[in-house]
């Protein structure tokens, strides 16, 4: 999407705002205003304007600095050399950049090789030796100063009090100065151990785990860190120097350090992105909180001429695994009509990856939903995943809301999306619904549409036996006409063995239906037979156009916005999707058919008046067969105007006017013969 110099300088305010906010709350009071996941979209978010318009970035910037001031209660502590946090990367096209940029910084046919490690959660750590002793431990802080918590963190059993005990010699083994660098966290285990036991006390339970650690080692009191079960993870040997970060955790773990285990050196990055994959598979069975993966430089030489920018090393990412929450922005709200007549509303957002999968729809449930969330066209909200196959909105980030959003008129918006139907919300119920239709009714209509000529044209399947089939039970949605068997058909009066078996064989043939026929059979408001094989000509695959945005069908000809908005609805409601996903279960694949290099490919014709060989829809279908386009009004684009008997006359004199040539029927015939 693009922004304007003058709307990216206010977005970037109203984002640095909301993310100092959350970092205060976060890292220096150890409360959560949202997910991390949230906080991690709207940084992203902001990096990348920054990016674009480089101009605008400040020194006060998030991007700028790692973390929170330091606690006044604790002693603040200058750091030798500065805790930097690293920049985050979303994707593998984000890692090849991040290679691209620093290999233009080094000599020309110098290799690469990366070391990788799993990220952390817990708050970091810096511990001071000396002659083997531990003397200080100094929080991140700001990444210049830190809290000296020397006495909180000496509880922690898996720490060394002591450097190389044990090794033959200490003395030479272990330098005068030693400075290891580390996450303390708690393990997913006894996070649930203590828990279990707050509740059996009737208290309140911890929220997090890095929350709780982070508290823990906040308290003044040292008995407190001593009576959680704390663990110091290291991931960096700032002092002594070594060649390699692969070197540096070797040292780690002989100096007696705990690490993640997950350490790894790749001499490609293919390799690099095939271990993302696999932990990205298995770091839920590790025992500690995790959202990513770190990949350096593994060449530490190289990795410091690399250098600093802003606040993190040009030589390392920290690559994050998709979350199951993130920003967006809502770009419409539009109302879908399910097939039992509901009216639900869902949120048309900016396309953004959750959990794996890019999401471009969010269930708004109700009005009264609409309402509590106060959610309005606009807006930047935190949106999740649950299982859901539609995601939800969490929360609205008011902060962010643009001057001019206004709050969402439901009924207004049911009259204008919907102007031929009425709608009733029946007493105590939360849903608006079309008046005076039943949930059967509408089920009957749109499986007579499913079967009809100008859809799928299912032989035997008429007004009476769709009555039969749903009045029995057989059919409760038009998924089920593909789990029909010729002998449940068979036990229905209006059946015989033969017209079961020629009505299962004819469902069963639809099941490859041409796309654009089948797109028609879908019953999608403002969609007929000619938008269909429009969409099917521009999309190829009832997926690809089930993720479409409104910009993409807006660039289809004679498709305009409320024809997009239908559209939209349509895939955004979670009923039909969940009958997509049934009918492809059960193996209906609708095929697409290039229509380019048929006889009458790129022409456009029009019907006035009736015709003693054909039905209207029948002749138009023929004209499609064949690739011709078939409109109902006369413009400049037309080829030709058919006439029947008794044409209309405004079509007639429109196209005199513009020079459109008319055809009889027995042209007609010969066109299409």
């Amino acid at each position: 999407m693009k922004i304007s110099h003058a709307e990216a300088a206010a977005r970037i305010d109203k984002l640095r705002e909301l993310i100092n906010d959350y970092r205060y709350h976060y890292h220096v009071l150890d409360e959560s205003t949202m997910s991390e996941a949230a906080a991690d979209s709207l940084k992203h978010e902001l990096a990348q304007l920054e990016e674009q318009f480089p101009d605008l970035i400040t020194p006060d910037s998030p991007t700028q600095r790692v973390a929170g001031k330091p606690l006044d209660k604790f002693t603040k502590v200058r750091h030798a050399r500065r805790m930097i946090s690293l920049a985050d990367v979303f994707s593998e096209e984000e890692i090849k950049d991040w290679v691209t940029r620093n290999q233009k910084l080094v000599p020309a046919g110098t290799h690469f090789e990366y070391f990788t490690d799993i990220k952390m959660d817990g708050l970091a750590c810096s511990l001071h030796y000396e002659n083997g002793q531990l003397k200080q431990a100094v929080t991140r802080g700001d990444g210049l100063v830190g809290e000296d918590v020397t006495m909180n963190v000496r509880t922690i059993e898996n720490i060394p009090l002591s450097l190389g005990r044990g090794h033959q010699n200490a003395a030479e083994f272990v330098p005068a100065k030693v400075e290891v660098r580390g996450e303390i966290v708690i393990f997913k285990s006894d996070f649930d151990r203590l828990n279990a036991e707050q509740e059996k006390r009737g208290e309140k339970p911890f929220a997090n785990p890095r929350n709780l650690a982070a508290g823990s080692i906040r308290q003044l009191d040292p008995k407190i860190a001593a009576a959680r079960p704390l663990k110091f993870m290291a991931y960096d040997l700032v002092t002594p120097d070594r060649r390699t970060h692969h070197d540096a955790y070797e040292t780690l773990r002989e100096y007696g350090f705990q690490t993640s285990k997950q350490d790894k050196v790749f001499d490609s990055l293919s390799k690099v992105f095939q271990e993302i994959k696999r932990l990205g598979e298995t770091r839920q069975n590790l025992p500690f909180n995790t959202d990513g993966m770190v990949i350096k430089i593994n060449d530490r030489q190289i990795y410091d001429q690399l250098g600093i920018v802003g606040k993190t090393p040009r030589a390392a990412v920290a690559f994050k695994y998709p979350a199951e929450e993130s920003t967006t922005k809502v770009l419409d709200i539009v109302i879908s009509i399910g097939r039992t007549g509901a009216a639900t509303p869902v949120a048309i957002l900016e396309p953004v990856v959750v959990a794996g999968s890019t999401v471009r729809h969010a269930s708004l449930h109700n009005a009264d939903e609409i309402a509590r969330l106060d959610v309005r066209i606009g807006d930047t909200v935190i949106i999740y995943k649950a299982g859901d196959i539609i995601p939800q909105i969490k929360e609205v980030l008011t902060t962010l809301r643009p001057a001019d959003a206004q709050p969402f008129d439901y009924r207004a918006a049911l009259k204008a999306q919907y102007p031929e139907l009425e709608f009733e919300r029946p007493a105590g119920e939360v849903v608006y619904r079309v008046k005076g239709e039943t949930s059967d009714f509408i089920l009957k209509r749109s499986l007579e549409y499913y079967a009809s000529k100008p859809a799928l044209n299912i032989e035997g399947l008429g007004e009476k036996n769709v009555v039969a089939l749903v009045d029995s039970g057989l059919v409760k949605s038009i998924a089920d006409l593909y789990r029909l068997t010729t002998t449940k058909v068979a036990s229905l009066e209006r059946f015989a063995d033969l017209s079961a078996q020629n009505l299962i064989a004819a469902i069963k043939k639809s099941k490859t239906a041409p796309l654009a026929k089948f797109i028609t059979a879908l019953g999608i408001r403002h969609v007929g037979a000619q938008t269909a094989i429009a969409l099917a000509d521009k999309f190829h695959s009832l997926d690809a156009l089930a993720t479409a945005t409104e910009e993409e069908l807006l660039e289809i000809p004679d498709i305009g916005k409320i024809v997009a908005e239908s559209i939209l609805a349509y895939f955004a409601d979670e009923d039909n999707l969940k009958l997509l996903g049934d009918l492809k279960a059960l193996g209906v694949s609708p095929v697409y058919e290039d229509t380019s290099n048929l006889p009458l490919a790129g022409r456009s014709y029009i019907i006035s008046g009736t015709l003693e060989s054909y039905g209207r829809e029948e002749a138009e279908d023929q004209l499609r067969a064949l690739g011709a386009t078939v409109t109902s009004s006369v413009t400049k684009t037309t080829t030709a105007l058919i006439l029947g008997e008794k044409p209309g006359k405004s079509k007639l004199e429109k196209a005199a006017k513009l020079g459109i040539p008319t055809i009889n029927e027995q042209q007609f015939l010969s066109l299409i013969k």
